[in-house]
């Protein structure tokens, strides 16, 4: 990493804690290797096997790939507006935006909703990278206005029209998400916050992963997801965090199934984040934000091998 840049990373590392630390947060740290995970379809965390003799059979510790699971215990505790930065880990991650070790600033507050967490992440771009306010748009009014569909009810064969008529190379038979996905990616992502930095949200119910579902009359269930997007890079996802624990349990069940089904490994249920659920998450939001990627904007760098310290 040139030296330019490892000083634009303690400056901004600067910024981003002063930020916090002006609106009352408490700096915390949780562990980055433990028995438990939180599962993802599109997420394999890293194994770390214990040395011993083989008739030991340890079971694995796993490097983790976000704070959320050790941060919502803290909020299940008491605590009420935490942040963290911290490195993740995440197997089979390499290129351009990717790094299989990368550092990620997470953050929860008690109280806040779906557009208070919204805004918090606004106000945190802004002052970190002197830009514009961003551009608030649904995920709905983005495939209106490109494929002038409703991307939460149209028929899945009208998404296979599309993807197919983009020349896209998917193969099997691909769930819904799938074909929301590669258009999403192909057509939608690359033009997201070039102006200005731009925060999507409502994404369809069935990519919901831990935010709450919101159920409205006349319109179809939106998941209380929000992402932020700058110069056609994805930064930071964000939740209005959900809170009951049967729910989560029967999603991560899900989750494991369709790793199980694409023979991915079947990872450990979070039985201590689930218990913790259990005695009572306070409602909340939260957000995780890539770091590198934030500072790759902030120096005009072209890939994250360029900033991240791995040298």
């Amino acid at each position: 990493m040139e030296t330019r840049h490892r000083q634009a990373r303690s400056d901004l590392l600067s910024g981003v804690r002063k930020f916090f630390f002006q609106r009352g947060f408490v700096e915390v740290q949780t562990p980055l290797l433990a028995p438990e995970v939180i599962p993802e379809l599109h997420i394999d965390p890293m194994p770390v096997t214990q040395p011993g003799p083989p008739q030991s059979c340890q079971d694995p510790l796993w490097l983790q790939a976000s704070p959320e699971l050790h941060m919502k215990r803290l909020l299940a505790e008491g605590a009420k507006a935490i942040f963290q930065v911290t490195r993740s880990f995440r197997a089979h991650e390499q290129g351009q935006l990717h790094h299989p070790e990368f550092t990620i600033v997470e953050w929860y507050r008690v109280g806040d909703d779906m557009a208070a967490g919204m805004w918090l992440l606004d106000e945190l771009c802004q002052e970190v990278l002197a830009v514009p306010a961003a551009k608030h748009t649904s995920y709905a009014e983005l495939f209106q206005h490109q494929f002038n569909l409703c991307a939460h009810t149209c028929p899945i064969e009208k998404l296979i029209g599309l993807a197919n008529a983009s020349s896209a190379k998917v193969t099997g038979n691909e769930d819904r998400d799938t074909w929301l996905n590669l258009l999403w990616g192909q057509q939608i992502e690359p033009h997201l916050g070039q102006a200005r930095p731009e925060i999507v949200y409502d994404f369809p119910a069935s990519q919901a992963a831990l935010a709450r579902i919101r159920h409205t009359p006349d319109s179809p269930p939106v998941a209380e997801r929000f992402e932020l997007y700058y110069r056609g890079i994805e930064l930071a996802n964000g939740y209005h965090e959900l809170t009951d624990a049967r729910e989560l349990r029967g999603r991560l069940k899900q989750v494991n199934a369709n790793r199980a089904i694409h023979k991915k490994t079947v990872l450990p249920m979070p039985e201590s984040l689930l218990a913790a659920m259990e005695r009572g998450l306070p409602n909340c939001s939260g957000v995780a934000l890539g770091f590198d990627r934030l500072l790759m904007l902030a120096v005009g760098a072209s890939s994250i091998q360029e900033v991240i310290n791995s040298d």
